[in-house]
């Protein structure tokens, strides 16, 4: 991206918040934020990201922080959230390098699980505001009576490409999760191998905290152990890997899960996988994880007693 197409307010921000304006575009993306690596005058390379500002980034990265002081591997947030217009905008440290890790096998779910386990460990210990709302992917908690949360870019699409198999395993999983009463805690609710690096077999960084959540650790540790292979397109580890993850993270933390933990975890797997497999579906994405789904559907309801 050319420095004449940035945004008219960010090279001013950069100035005020930075220091020193852009003088080069490393990268640019967006998803759910819209995301710049920069390089200012000074050479400092940094990278500013800007989300519509729902009252969830002040707490996301204030926890980033709290676990970059302490050593985790993050970027270290280089400013607090400011509100421009409608954005919540931040600037973090640029950390690159490092590879993604590829493939679904029970030895690599175990690997991306001390990580997790890790990860959810440094977060016990952060006192921040909850972010909420919780990513829509895993906001099972919602108050609409429908199956999936208000979501406008997908509400506007054709339903009917959804399959009911698909709109069933969700209802279901959803009953199980909503009826399990359990506490909530902070954890990472997009916990796929694209947002991870790696480096000499460590992990070198976690990416995407704007996607930290407040629920139960058992249905955080669910959705990570179905969606830890994802490196592209959302998709659905085998079961016998995310059965690997739950016994390698239980092992790691010291604590046996109870017999409705391992329920809500199986539950949340087929939570995520449901609506990451439904915005497949309405978008006319690849159907990889959706066909996982259908396969595995029965068994993981099975094991989520829902």
């Amino acid at each position: 991206m050319p420095l004449d197409e940035l945004p008219n307010w960010l090279p001013a921000w950069c100035l005020d918040h930075l220091g020193g304006e852009p003088v080069g575009v490393l990268f640019q993306s967006q998803q759910v934020s819209l995301v710049f690596g920069l390089r200012l005058a000074d050479g400092r390379d940094v990278v500013v990201k800007a989300r519509a500002d729902d009252g969830r980034a002040s707490s996301c990265v204030a926890a980033q922080a709290r676990l970059a002081e302490r050593g985790f591997s993050c970027a270290r947030p280089l400013t607090p959230v400011v509100g421009v217009g409608a954005l919540a905008v931040h600037a973090e440290e640029f950390r690159p390098g490092g590879e993604v890790l590829h493939g679904n096998s029970p030895d690599i779910a175990v690997r991306c699980a001390e990580v997790f386990a890790g990860l959810m460990g440094e977060l016990a210990g952060v006192s921040v505001a909850p972010p909420l709302p919780n990513p829509p992917w895993v906001r099972w908690d919602h108050l609409d009576s429908r199956v999936w949360p208000a979501i406008d870019f997908l509400d506007s699409r054709d339903p009917s490409v959804v399959p009911e198999h698909l709109v069933e395993t969700a209802e279901r999983a959803r009953g199980r999760l909503l009826a399990a009463g359990l506490p909530c805690v902070l954890g990472h609710a997009d916990f796929e191998a694209q947002n991870l690096r790696w480096q000499g077999g460590q992990v070198w960084a976690v990416h995407d905290w704007d996607s930290l959540a407040w629920q139960p650790e058992a249905a955080l540790v669910g959705a990570a152990s179905g969606a830890f292979a994802s490196a592209g397109p959302p998709t659905l580890a085998p079961i016998e890997s995310s059965e690997a993850f739950l016994v390698a993270y239980q092992d790691i933390r010291g604590r046996l899960f109870t017999a409705v933990e391992l329920e809500v975890a199986w539950a949340a797997s087929l939570w995520m996988a449901a609506y990451n497999a439904r915005e497949m579906a309405l978008c006319g994405g690849a159907p990889a994880g959706g066909d996982a789904l259908r396969a595995q559907a029965a068994e993981r309801l099975r094991r989520a007693n829902a």
